[in-house]
């Protein structure tokens, strides 16, 4: 669970919450909600409001703790946690720390010493990509991006050769030019998926084409949305006639021409002695 090398230090506990739908909370959130000495609560509102729904009652003093304060809070709450209180951490929804606050508090207090546990809970990031219908045994979360159009098409470019499947979050506001963006980068036929308001009751999870996605989310779409985007296809294999033309080329560079062959025949996927003997044949 984590250090435990502080004696009599609290614990800190970075509780996920549902990210739509309330009967997904766990006992073991209703538990680490009722038995906290301190709540940090990414919005207060929203966590009594939590609360309700699931009918906690908790004593626990209640602190705000979001992007734009978390970093100040860092030193007041290791305090609680060194001495002796149980803190939980929540956001508004999913795991804590996921493109939410939480990392600063968690990193002090793994550094201090003072244990660290979680409360697993429901996560956008997987639950979009389980009904994405893309491959799902490698992925990769790549966040919000950047918010500027030129900085967004930046950081698609760098991604695509990325062969996992690349988890996004977008604003529903900025859906369609990141779907344009993305069918730029990545080109118009890469499949993909939008979903949004999950386990919520207007849940719903469109599947196609990025260029047939970004048209129809020219039409306006609301709710807080996740994108899965495929990775990029396996690179074709060179044929024989290619493979060899390299390997000539090597040689042309004074590579030796078995060592060339060798080289190429790593990379290519064509036999050694292939390669050399036709390459060997080529030179005449």
């Amino acid at each position: 669970m984590g250090n435990t090398g502080v004696v009599d230090a609290g614990r800190l506990v970075l509780a996920g919450t549902p990210i739509g739908n309330l009967s997904d909370a766990s006992q073991s959130l209703r538990d680490a909600l009722a038995g906290a000495d301190v709540i940090a609560a990414e919005d207060t509102r929203r966590l009594r409001a939590l609360l309700t729904g699931l009918g906690v009652e908790s004593a626990a003093r209640v602190v705000s703790n979001f992007e734009g304060n978390e970093a100040s809070r860092v030193e007041g709450l290791l305090a609680e946690l060194l001495g002796g209180a149980v803190v939980v951490l929540v956001t508004d929804a999913g795991m804590p720390l996921v493109s939410d606050p939480g990392f600063r508090l968690a990193r002090a207090a793994i550094d201090a010493g003072v244990p660290v546990g979680v409360v697993p809970g429901p996560s956008a990031v997987l639950v979009a990509l389980a009904l994405s219908g893309l491959p799902s045994d490698r992925f990769c979360f790549e966040g919000f991006p950047p918010r500027k159009g030129s900085q967004r098409r930046r950081r698609l470019g760098e991604l695509a050769a990325e062969r996992r499947t690349m988890v996004f979050y977008e604003a529903p506001h900025r859906l369609a030019d990141f779907l344009r963006d993305s069918a730029a980068a990545f080109g118009p036929d890469r499949q993909a998926s939008v979903s949004r308001e999950l386990t919520k009751l207007f849940e719903e999870t469109r599947r196609g084409t990025l260029a047939a996605l970004a048209e129809w989310a020219a039409e306006g779409v609301r709710g807080e949305v996740t994108v899965c985007v495929a990775g990029a296809p396996e690179p074709s294999a060179p044929s024989l006639e290619e493979a060899v033309a390299e390997v000539l080329s090597l040689a042309g560079s004074g590579v030796k021409l078995s060592t060339a062959a060798a080289e190429v025949a790593v990379r290519a996927g064509h036999p050694k002695k292939a390669l050399y003997d036709a390459a060997l044949a080529a030179r005449g």
